[in-house]
Parts: C-alpha cells; sequence; structure tokens
C-alpha cells in the first residue's frame, strides 16, 4: 500500500515481538493496579482477548504506557486461566508496523492500494458527499448501500447505526459462511445450539473438527486430558487423520460430504436394535414414530452407508452400540465449522436427533444450555424510513433471516442481478476478499460499487478495494460493549482499554458518532425530499417544530452515541449488580454472583468457579414428575442417568426435540433429515476434492500478519495423499498448481498417507495480495480463490467443502 508520507516503525527495537508466551498469574496480583519499579509506572489492566472467537480473558501488564506482556486472567470460568498462542500474540496486533494508522482517501484505481492520508473530518466529508448524491438518485432508498460485519464484541454498535439508524436492510455478517446451519438445525430441533459438556462426556464423535489443532481452548484441553483411556472415549470422523484423530479411541475415515449417510445410519441401527432410551423419547419426542418409519423405512443401514461413506458396516454398528451404553452422556460433538456440503442443515438436524435419542440434551455429560447472567437493555430511538426497500437476496434461499446469504447477495450485486441498484457497501472487522469463496466474483462486486468505504485495523486485501479507509484502534486501545457469557458456570465480563489509542485511531463507538454527526442533517434533508410519510407529518409544522419531530422520531443519527461505551457499560450493568460490582468487574475483568465466595485457587492452573452444586447442567422443568429441578439438577452426586428419562422443556414449538418440521416442508425443504443422493458431488477419475479448516495459531484472516504466529508457521501447504503425490511426480515442498471452475493458486505440496485418496486440504487464512501487508503479502494460499460459490438451499450458506480441483507440479 502507498501513501503519501513514509511508513515510521513505532517501536525501535522489539518489545512486542520480544513476548513468546504468558505464565499463569496468581489471584491476588491481579488486584495490583499500578507500582513503581525502577522509575517506571507498571499496571496491570484485565482485558478480553480478540485474537479468536472464544475471548479468553487477559490481563495486559503495561510499563509507561506500553503493553509488554499479556497473561491469562484466572477469573473467568470460561477461559479457566488460559491464555493460548494467538493470545499471547495479541500484543502485536496493538504494535503491528503495518497497521493502520489514520484515514485514508483512494486516490488511484480500486485494488492498486494507492491512498492519500486525509483528516478524520476530510473522510467523513467525502463519504457525506458521495451518499447525499447516491440516497438523492436513489429517491432515500436506504437499502441501496449494504454493510457487512464480522464476530465481534462491537458489532452491535456498528448495527445500531447502519442498520438501525441509516436504515439499511442489507446486512450480510459471518453467519452465513460460518455457522448458520449448524446454529440453526440444532436450535430448531431441540431449542438451542447449546454447549457440549466435553468436560463430563464419557463417548464423544467428533466429526469433522480438529480441536486438538484448530482451537485450543479449554474445553479441548478438558477432553483431550480424558482420552486414551482416561475417562472419555473419543471417535474421530475425519478425511484427515488430524491431530485430534491422534486422540482417538477410534478413526473413521469419510469421504467429505457424506457424514448425514453416516448420521442416519448410526440412527437406523440404534432404532432397528431398540438401543435408544426409550422412556426419554416418550415423554420428551415430537413425531418420532413419524422418524422411526422414515428412518426405517428409506433403508439407511449401515451397509447402505458403507457404500456412500466409505465407512464398514460393522464400525457403524459399533459405534452406535456404544454411543447408547454411555448414554446420556453421550455427545454427537455440534461442530462449530462453516457449511460443508448442501445437505449440512439436515446432518445437524440428525446429529441433535441422534444424541437426544439417548437422551444426552440438557444434561450434565451431554448437550447443555445452562443459564446467562441478564443486563440492563440500552434502547435507542430507531427512525422509519418509508423508501428503504427490502434485503435483495430475500428469495435466494427458504429462509434467508437478518443476517442474510453472502454469496447470494454478492452475486446479485456483481452481476446486476438486483430489484433495485446497490450503490455502496460499509465494511467493518471483515475481510470478505479473503472470507468469501470466489474471489474473483467478490473483486467483481467492489468494481461495480460507487462507494465502498473500510473500517479496520490492517491494511487488509478488502481494505485495497475501499474508496475511504477509516482506523480502527485494536482491542488492547479500547473498552467495547459488555458482554454476558451463559453456560454451566455463567459469567460477566468486560473487555476494558489497556491503553489509549495509538495514532488516530478510534474505537467504532467514536467513528459511529463522528460519522453520524456529519450525516445527520444532509440525509434528513434527503428523507423530506422523498418520504411521503414525513411529508404528511410535516406539512402544517413549524420550523421548530420540524426540528422537534427530527430529534422524536430518530431522524437525529448522532442520538445513540451520545453516551460513551463507558457510561453505557456501567448502566447496563449497575442497574443489576449494584455500584460495588461494577468495581469488582473493572478490577477483575470479571463477575458473577457470589464470586468473591465461590472462586477458589486450587493450584495454579486449577480454580474453582462455582460450588458442583451450583452449577447449571440443566435447566429442565418437571412438573409432570412433581420433582423440584433445585432437588437434584445441581447436584454432582446424581447420576445422571438417574434422571436421563425425566421431562424436559424444551424451547421449541412443541417443547420438546422436534423430528419433523412442518414448517420447513412449506418452504420445500424436506421435513425429516433425509439423504438426497443427487446432492451428494461425486469426485471424477483423477481429480480431487478441496476442503480447508482451522490452525491453532491461526484465526481466519485476522492473524495473517501476525509476525509472532508466522514464526510458528510461515505458510501454508497442500495436503495430498501420498500415492497420489507420486504418481504425478510430486514431493515434498514441490510447488503445484491447483485449479478448480472460478480460479487457480499455487501452493507448495506436503504429500502424506494421513489424508484420502480422492482429497486435498490446506489452512485458511493465507494468502493475502495486499501491498500495505508486510509479512503477510504473498505467504502460501487463499482457500476462497478456488472454492466454487454454491449455496446450501435452507439459509444460502456457503458451501464450502464440494469443490473439485485439479492438481499439477509446477
Amino acid at each position: 500500500m502507498k501513501v503519501e508520507i513514509s511508513r515510521r516503525r513505532f517501536l525501535q527495537g522489539s518489545v512486542a515481538l520480544s513476548v513468546v508466551g504468558g505464565t499463569a498469574l496468581s489471584s491476588t496480583s491481579i488486584l495490583a493496579d499500578t507500582k513503581k519499579a525502577d522509575n517506571e509506572l507498571m499496571k496491570k489492566v484485565p482485558t478480553l482477548c480478540e485474537m479468536c472467537v472464544n475471548k479468553c480473558a487477559a490481563v495486559a501488564q503495561v510499563r509507561n504506557g506500553v503493553v509488554t506482556k499479556l497473561d491469562p486472567n484466572p477469573y473467568f470460568p470460561k477461559s479457566k486461566n488460559m491464555l493460548c498462542a494467538r493470545g499471547n500474540a495479541g500484543i502485536h496486533a496493538l504494535y503491528d508496523p503495518d497497521r493502520l494508522k489514520y484515514p485514508l482517501i483512494r486516490i488511484g484505481k480500486r485494488g492498486d492500494g494507492k491512498y492519500k492520508r486525509a483528516t478524520w473530518d476530510e473522510a467523513y466529508e467525502f463519504i457525506k458527499e458521495k451518499l447525499v448524491k447516491i440516497l438523492d438518485e436513489e429517491k432515500d432508498n436506504r437499502s441501496c448501500i449494504g454493510f457487512c460485519a464480522g464476530e465481534g464484541m462491537a458489532e452491535h454498535t456498528y448495527k445500531t447505526f447502519m442498520g438501525d439508524k441509516f436504515g439499511s436492510a442489507n446486512f450480510i455478517n459471518h453467519a452465513s459462511i460460518c455457522l448458520q446451519t449448524t446454529v440453526s438445525g440444532y436450535a430448531l430441533t431441540i431449542g438451542g445450539y447449546g454447549q457440549a459438556d466435553l468436560e463430563n462426556a464419557k463417548y464423544v464423535i467428533m466429526a469433522g473438527a480438529n480441536r486438538a489443532e484448530a482451537i485450543v481452548t479449554p474445553d479441548t484441553m478438558d477432553l483431550f486430558k480424558r482420552t486414551r483411556g482416561r475417562g472419555a472415549k473419543l471417535v474421530v470422523v475425519d478425511p484427515r487423520f488430524t491431530n485430534t484423530a491422534i486422540h482417538a479411541d477410534t478413526y473413521l475415515a469419510i469421504k467429505p460430504g457424506t457424514d448425514l449417510a453416516f448420521v442416519l445410519a448410526l440412527t437406523h441401527e440404534v432404532i432397528r436394535a431398540k438401543l435408544y432410551n426409550r422412556e426419554f423419547v416418550k415423554k420428551n419426542f415430537n413425531n418420532f414414530e413419524e422418524y422411526k418409519e422414515h428412518v426405517l423405512g428409506k433403508g439407511y443401514t449401515p451397509e447402505w452407508a458403507e457404500e456412500i461413506t466409505g465407512i464398514p458396516a460393522k464400525d457403524i454398528r459399533k459405534i452406535a452400540r456404544e454411543f447408547m451404553q454411555n448414554a446420556p452422556q453421550s455427545v454427537y460433538y455440534q461442530g462449530r465449522r462453516s457449511t460443508w456440503a448442501a445437505n449440512d442443515f439436515q446432518l445437524r438436524r440428525a446429529q441433535a436427533i441422534f444424541t437426544a435419542l439417548g437422551g444426552g440434551i440438557d444434561i450434565k455429560g451431554g448437550i447443555v444450555f445452562g443459564k446467562k447472567l441478564p443486563l440492563e437493555s440500552h434502547e435507542i430511538n430507531i427512525p422509519m424510513y418509508a423508501q428503504a426497500e427490502e434485503r435483495i437476496e430475500k428469495d435466494a434461499a427458504a429462509v434467508i433471516g437478518a443476517s442474510g446469504s453472502w454469496i447470494a447477495w454478492r452475486n446479485m450485486v456483481a452481476d446486476g442481478n438486483t430489484p433495485y441498484p446497490v450503490r455502496g457497501m460499509f465494511v467493518y472487522k471483515q475481510n470478505p476478499m479473503l472470507s468469501v469463496p470466489n474471489t474473483a466474483k467478490t473483486r467483481e462486486m467492489f468494481e461495480k460499487l460507487d462507494l465502498v468505504v473500510v473500517i479496520d485495523t490492517m491494511p487488509s486485501d478488502t481494505a485495497m478495494m475501499a474508496d475511504v479507509i477509516l482506523p480502527e484502534c485494536t482491542y488492547l486501545e479500547r473498552e467495547d460493549p459488555i458482554k454476558s457469557f451463559g453456560g454451566v458456570e455463567p459469567a460477566i465480563v468486560l473487555r476494558q482499554k489497556v491503553v489509549d489509542p495509538m495514532y488516530e485511531t478510534k474505537p467504532v463507538i467514536e467513528i459511529m458518532k463522528g460519522l453520524a454527526e456529519k450525516l445527520s442533517k444532509p440525509l434528513w434533508e434527503i428523507t423530506k425530499k422523498y418520504d411521503e410519510d414525513v411529508q404528511d407529518d410535516t406539512a402544517d409544522m413549524k420550523p421548530e417544530e420540524i426540528e422537534e419531530y427530527y430529534k422524536e422520531n430518530g431522524f437525529d443519527l448522532a442520538d445513540a452515541f451520545e453516551e460513551s461505551q463507558e457510561e453505557i457499560n456501567k448502566k447496563m450493568f449497575v442497574g443489576k449488580y449494584g455500584e460495588k460490582a461494577w468495581k469488582e468487574l473493572r478490577a477483575k475483568g470479571v463477575y458473577y454472583p457470589k464470586m468473591d465466595e465461590y472462586f477458589k485457587e486450587i493450584n495454579k492452573n486449577t480454580h474453582q468457579y462455582y460450588p458442583s452444586n451450583k452449577k447449571n447442567y440443566s435447566v429442565a422443568k418437571l412438573e409432570e414428575e412433581g420433582i423440584s429441578p433445585d432437588d437434584y439438577l445441581h447436584d454432582n452426586c446424581i447420576n445422571p442417568q438417574d434422571i436421563a428419562e425425566l421431562k424436559r422443556n424444551f424451547k421449541t414449538p412443541s417443547n420438546k426435540v422436534e423430528c419433523y418440521l412442518a414448517g420447513m416442508k412449506k418452504k420445500g425443504i424436506d421435513p425429516m433429515p433425509t439423504w438426497k443422493d443427487e446432492e451428494y458431488v461425486r469426485v471424477p477419475e483423477g481429480k480431487f476434492k478441496f476442503v480447508s479448516g482451522r490452525h491453532a495459531q491461526f484465526t481466519q484472516d485476522a492473524t495473517q500478519n501476525n509476525i509472532m504466529l508466522l514464526e510458528l508457521m510461515k505458510e501454508n501447504y497442500i495436503w495430498i495423499n501420498d500415492k497420489e503425490a507420486e504418481k504425478r511426480g510430486i514431493g515434498f515442498g514441490d510447488e503445484v498448481e491447483v485449479t478448480s471452475k472460478v480460479g487457480k493458486i499455487r501452493i507448495k505440496a506436503y504429500p502424506t498417507p494421513k489424508i484420502l485418496p480422492e482429497v486435498v486440504f490446506y489452512i485458511h487464512g493465507f494468502g493475502a495480495k495486499s501491498t500495505g501487508l508486510t509479512f503477510a503479502q504473498r505467504t502460501g494460499a487463499s482457500d476462497n480463490e478456488i472454492i466454487e460459490d454454491k449455496i446450501e438451499p435452507v439459509f444460502g450458506s456457503a458451501i464450502m467443502h464440494d469443490t473439485i480441483v485439479d492438481i499439477r507440479k509446477v
């Protein structure tokens, strides 16, 4: 990336890069606020990590305004005094020499990386002029501007401005390229996604989830310290023999896209042999008889599945029986991955039903829901815009929700196939150039837009497509919205500002406030010009009355940002828990009722957060039995099998496990999990099916320029079966060209027997082309350059594992 002034390094030397890892922090030292040491001011500030979605609690050590170290915070039950390699490397996100430092306005062609430095007011003025022109031409259709966001605690603040105050319906977030089908499949079947209680499960089927490598979190450790004959049996189902498979009692190599056949065969065996918990099913299943007839009648036998999946029928029978023998403390792990194939929604439903057949829902050792500590609401005044149209891709799939379908939306804009013009886009904390399948198509979309605004901390590939780049400060330089984490051990946590924002960066709430103040009155004039409802309401009003109407009806865009984030957080918390608890939260970074009484340090790496009889393993309501949940649900001495058959109250229409979804049938979707042979993408002779995944040191594209993590892995390699590689004369480290229908990449090869012959794989999060990223530029390959832009039929989610590729040695 070229700018008008030369880049300066913030630090001479490598104070940030010298930090390799955190050490355990004692529960007493965290409260030490500041101290003098060798004439230097030292302080420790509790905060929350943002290097992956897990959001572990951390404590920053700050010396003279410089963050020198990040340690784990022992008080948070979710992260259990743990901070992984990514969490420790968060310090480089703060001191990355390539980070965005000030507003930039494009002076070259879109995508060439040529920008000039601007003041915040100049950047806002540029956006205002463009928006006024666009909205005037589009007669105040606010939806002519799309907006997207990646996952994060400040996403709500950004949506408040773009969706609620500005008024666009065209929001696309990460859901459709992430967990949409998984979360929705479980929610519609058992009332919620829940959490797999890996700490207490006796039997876990983990399919396509590389938890020992992709996301090393406390619940990962809880499971793996109990495998290999130490209390929990683990079955890993994956096309690759992963680091997770190393820990498994049983590893099953499955063909990508056939997981649904595997689960249906397990279900067939369990129903045929009557291995399921019949009393639990009788009391807690809706339409079970229909599902039973469906599974048995379709002939989903283990022999049938063997032909499709490649897994022997005898292994399927063995797994089905072992699962039910260990139920209800048996879990078919829900997954934390993106959509794999066109049948992904049905797969997740089948998984949920299969776990429920053993009674393993809402119970210790199964899938648990727990509870969530409440916070006060923060209300804003939302205007109504008569001219704002509905989202453009609402008919692209059976259920297009408020978070949209990335591929469907993108393709409609790129192809000029929208019901009304989409003229601009705001992008916050997301990198669609590398995160959405078919990168070439994403580039087409951006090139057709009249205005692209990117809010980010780094000059990503997407930032290089922007007209205006607004630099957000990093997570260590801001306070974000307060967050309540539910579960067995619920807690409220706070991401506090550790140091003041560097350069000219700002938190997103201040960016939105400045933009709102600049846009509010000019856009109000556009609304008055075209909005007939506003015209009718204000027809006989005096100027001062119109001004009052403007404020009372939410058209003042800046009124949502009058309070600082700190003030909003305090109001939301103190209303429920009081001033004393607020001080405790700010001092420790974590709060839950009776924390002072409950929290105990057992040893340096083990803590008690809640006594065993206070953990929220179940939220069941058991009125029919006349038993109070308090009598046993929090008693650690009760065997889960003793309560497995009792009545639950699931958050579904029938308050039971839903085997049959009548509403889906009306939308043309199978109401019960059904295998459709035509949806399965077979691999032609001599070609491969491409799959991708995560790695412990990398989080999507957000960590791609982090030099501390790149020291651990400098680039990604493509896994190819060693015999297939030998046929093509490909050796370790050889450069190969991988070609699909939508693109081609070059990458180094890793021949290995640990992957099926018809499958190739490489890690997501590499392949940046932005000239602004010194360390990440052209290291490895981006998976989305070759993944085809296909969507599944229920939610329009991106299908990530059905792309066929050719490989040749370069």
